[in-house]
């Protein structure tokens, strides 16, 4: 039967560290054209005699011929309907498509190059499979070349990770890792195999039993009844409620888009969860929390009832804890029962699914025809706010301002390019001013906030969904420190758009430095003090070195054709867009204040 290539991504990512030595990865890994990935039905105690994707799967070896445990790992994969490997890259897959990211890397510098990517993805609840190679057995604990212990390293990491000793388990622990990674509370999963594990030769056992008891047992089941008819009694009974959305939401946009409907309910997000629901849409109050929209954050404030979903009441959504949603009742739904009750404490609860709840929900919404919502003067209250407190930013003579510069890119796709960012002040602008129409278009570091992740991200989510337009929306500090991605993106002729809002400046801790420093520079200059009229570094000579197609813009009524033709390019592009450093990210609730406290003017040209 005829074979394709498995695709590669081979340019590692030092992330965030580019002068740690990086994984050496080029693998190319056969899979079957017409093989197809069904559903892994695990129960306590699993077979794969019952695993459709094992029924239909053909093999390249003979059922009882030896192949080295690499070969085995290649063959559990292709069952697992893995066709895109990775290094970094696989974080950005996963959130686009949704699937579980596979990134494999050596032993040693290689697998620890891994942790900041597999912390990044515990916080997010991203699914992924990180592959490692560790020395051989023997050498174990003898402090050889390359050897780290990675197992324990990444065990506070990882949702469950694995030191593979006998290669008769390897079939097996592959199963359980895809299945762990991607079931209840998704996050990355880690395998490390030594180097003489994956040399030996065997039979692989394909047919192995697969023990999860303990894991399965505590896995959320399909609430009852009874409680969803106790959410939709609290919400009769409301009159300023607020659905609080947050990545736990990403997979049931659907449902939402009906209980909205059904509502009537206004809708704020977390960072993670934009885009559950279109921020373009009229219920939608954009994000709330430290810089989410004054009417945002004046909802929650205001609210009697906070319907939390898929959320963990982050501390930048949250800022003072005891002051957040203190005038609501507050129903909290999360897969992971340890998120209930951590930080807030909710007056209703149910551990489950927010897919299978809001189903629920809607169902018994449908079935009872006859209830009316009516939430039209609280929307007109918030609808009042909006007026008065809308987003703005100012213009200066001819300088571009990086709010506009995401505005204009937001105009030019309608809101439906997949944007990827870095850590900063332009992630926050981006998650402010680009109206996302629909899940997976946002990826971003939330929880970890790791410097360097947006294009390596891109990269991802360019495999992930080659006829999208993805833009990384990048500042010029996260951008240089994975800079060395361009000979990726030329290489692998990746489509995707790097638009730099380029202030010379690490801009959010500049913005905290005005702030509450009394503008105390602390090194967060990059640009070249003997030439500071220079841009610098120069990014269109660096992505000439990488044969990309790169274009530079100073001024604000040339902005708009210059976003146009990055957009038009064929292939790879960068647009260098040189913003003022003195811009701040307005609104602002300061850390660990409440909305009392929070800011809307000022930028660093005043003084505090």
């Amino acid at each position: 039967m005829a074979t394709s290539k498995l695709s590669t991504i081979s340019k590692p990512i030092s992330y965030p560290f580019p002068n740690i030595q990086k994984p050496n990865l080029k693998i190319t890994l056969p899979i079957l054209k017409n093989h197809q990935k069904t559903t892994l039905h695990i129960t306590n105690t699993l077979s794969t005699k019952t695993s459709q994707t094992s029924k239909h799967f053909i093999s390249r070896f003979p059922p009882d011929e030896p192949r080295k445990g690499a070969d085995v790992l290649v063959e559990a994969l292709e069952r697992e309907g893995v066709t895109r490997v990775f290094a970094y890259p696989a974080e950005g897959y996963a959130r686009a498509s949704g699937k579980t990211g596979v990134c494999i890397a050596t032993s040693g510098p290689g697998a620890t190059n891994l942790v900041s990517g597999l912390a990044d993805a515990m916080l997010d609840s991203i699914p992924i499979v990180a592959i490692t190679g560790q020395v051989p057995r023997r050498m174990i604990g003898t402090d050889a070349f390359q050897e780290t212990p990675i197992v324990e390293v990444t065990r506070s990491i990882t949702k469950h990770n694995y030191l593979v000793l006998d290669i008769d388990d390897l079939p097996r622990i592959v199963r359980e890792a895809f299945y762990l990674a991607s079931s209840a509370r998704p996050g990355p999963v880690l395998i490390d195999i030594p180097k003489d594990v994956q040399q030996q030769l065997t039979v692989p056992k394909w047919n192995s039993l697969v023990r999860l008891s303990g894991y399965v047992s505590r896995m959320p089941k399909v609430p009852e009844e009874k409680y969803l008819e106790q959410i939709v009694r609290v919400v009769l009974e409301a009159k300023k409620p607020v659905l609080y959305v947050g990545g736990g939401c990403l997979n049931s946009s659907e449902e939402w888009r009906r209980f909205v409907e059904f509502t009537g309910i206004p809708v704020v997000s977390t960072l993670m969860g934009l885009g559950t629901y279109s921020s373009a849409d009229e219920l939608s109050l954009q994000m709330l929390g430290m810089h989410g929209t004054v009417y945002a954050n004046y909802a929650v404030n205001s609210a009697d009832l906070l319907l939390a979903f898929g959320v963990r009441f982050d501390d930048r959504v949250t800022g003072k804890i005891e002051a957040f949603a203190s005038r609501a009742k507050i129903v909290h739904i999360d897969i992971d029962s340890a998120e209930i009750g951590k930080n807030k404490q909710p007056h209703v609860s149910v551990c489950a699914d927010v897919k299978m709840t809001l189903q629920g929900i809607n169902k018994l919404l449908e079935k009872r025809s006859n209830l009316k919502f009516d939430f039209s003067a609280w929307r007109g209250e918030l609808n009042e706010q909006k007026n008065l407190h809308p987003l703005k930013f100012k213009t200066f003579g001819e300088a571009i301002p990086p709010q506009y510069a995401i505005q204009v890119l937001d105009e030019l796709t309608d809101g439906r390019a997949i944007i990827s960012t870095g850590v900063g002040q332009h992630q926050m602008w981006a998650a402010q001013w680009y109206k996302y129409k629909g899940p997976r278009q946002w990826l971003t570091s939330s929880g970890l906030g790791a410097m360097g992740f947006g294009l390596p991200a891109a990269i991802g989510a360019a495999v992930a969904k080659p006829d999208a337009i993805v833009v990384d929306i990048d500042g010029d500090g996260s951008f240089i420190m994975n800079v060395q991605e361009l000979a990726t993106v030329r290489v692998e002729n990746l489509p995707i758009k790097m638009m730099i809002l380029n202030n010379q400046h690490l801009g959010m801790v500049v913005q905290w430095e005005d702030r509450f420093y009394k503008a105390n520079r602390a090194h967060t200059y990059l640009g070249n003090p003997s030439k500071e009229s220079d841009i610098f570094p120069n990014l269109l000579k660096i992505a000439e070195g990488f044969d990309i197609p790169a274009a530079r813009v100073t001024k604000k009524n040339e902005l708009r054709e210059a976003i146009q033709k990055m957009l038009e390019t064929p292939g790879p592009y960068l647009l260098d867009v040189i913003v003022p450093h003195q811009e701040h990210v307005l609104p602002m609730i300061p850390s660990g204040g409440a909305f009392k406290d929070l800011i809307t003017e000022g930028d660093g040209r005043s003084k505090y």
